[in-house]
């Protein structure tokens, strides 16, 4: 699978009998799968399907999805109220020398309400059906446009993505190179630190010295940190090439690789590090400000 962003914009539209409609989905970053449908009257019943279909294609996102519907031009059916006709026939002949024997003509009956209706031809139920199919199949080809588009756009995602991936493990392994994590200068800064507790102390017990020892050592490496990095590296390669709708799990990454660098500034004595730790907290707010953008 590929990675999607939560942007795009699709528009389909066609007719189907009397019928012209247009479908236009907008999409942006979401939390969720959060769906705003706007369906013209007498479509309502269309709504479930709708939601049913954008669920199949989409697990994220905040969607606009309108349809617009116009009937196009249609010939006019002449209706004829034949016992209406008959009453006014029956009314001349009643009326006989009475009124002008001239034929009745055309427009008299027309200017006569009730005997003669104009109206559009309703439409039969398989013509409703095929209307609805229409339109629903013209959804399925905007879902398809709306797919390929925030494809594209994860796709390029991806790339910037692998990117930042790739400055991270080499500013990882800045640090991991660094001369102040040897043995010999992890070393020499216990015994500076030791030095200092014990000249400044009166009386310092023994216990107590062995506990600060414990204490600098454990800050003075951050082996434990770099592995971690390593890993949350490793993972987030796979998820980017992965792709699908890992946008969730890449967003949990990036707050990994931001506890583990604050951990190693927190630690570090070293101004390489610390400048190598900054440089990080801006790649991984860059990282974690395009994983908004995915699926």
């Amino acid at each position: 699978m590929s990675l999607q962003s939560m942007t795009g914009f699709a528009r389909r539209e066609g007719t189907s009998g009397r019928t012209r409609w247009a479908w236009e989905l907008r999409s942006v970053n979401g939390k969720g799968l959060d769906l705003r449908l706007r369906l013209p009257a007498g479509l309502d019943h269309l709504d479930s399907e709708v939601r049913r279909r954008l669920a199949n294609h989409f697990s994220r996102g905040n969607m606009q999805v309108n349809l617009s519907v116009s009937g196009s031009e249609t010939q006019v059916e002449t209706v004829i109220n034949q016992a209406a006709l008959a009453s006014v026939l029956s009314l001349r002949a009643q009326l006989g020398d009475a009124i002008d024997p001239a034929p009745l003509r055309l427009d008299t009956l027309l200017a006569i309400r009730g005997v003669v209706e104009f109206k559009e031809p309703e439409e039969k139920e398989d013509e409703k059906a095929a209307r609805d199919a229409a339109i629903l199949d013209g959804l399925d080809l905007a879902l398809h446009d709306m797919a390929a588009m925030r494809e594209s756009e994860g796709a390029a995602l991806g790339h910037v993505l692998h990117r930042i991936v790739g400055e991270v493990e080499e500013l990882t392994r800045v640090i991991e190179a660094d001369p102040s994590r040897s043995p010999a200068a992890i070393s020499a800064r216990l015994t500076q630190q030791i030095a200092l507790l014990t000249d400044n102390a009166v009386s310092l017990d023994r216990d107590r010295l062995h506990a600060e020892i414990a204490l600098l050592a454990a800050k003075a490496d951050v082996r434990e940190e770099i592995d971690r990095l390593n890993a949350h590296i490793e993972a987030a390669r796979l998820l980017i090439g992965r792709g699908g709708p890992v946008g969730r799990k890449l967003d949990f990454l990036s707050q990994e690789f931001n506890r583990e660098t604050n951990t190693i500034c927190s630690k570090s004595s070293s101004a390489a590090v610390s400048a190598a730790g900054i440089e990080l907290k801006v790649l991984i707010d860059q990282f974690r400000e395009q994983v908004q953008n995915l699926e």
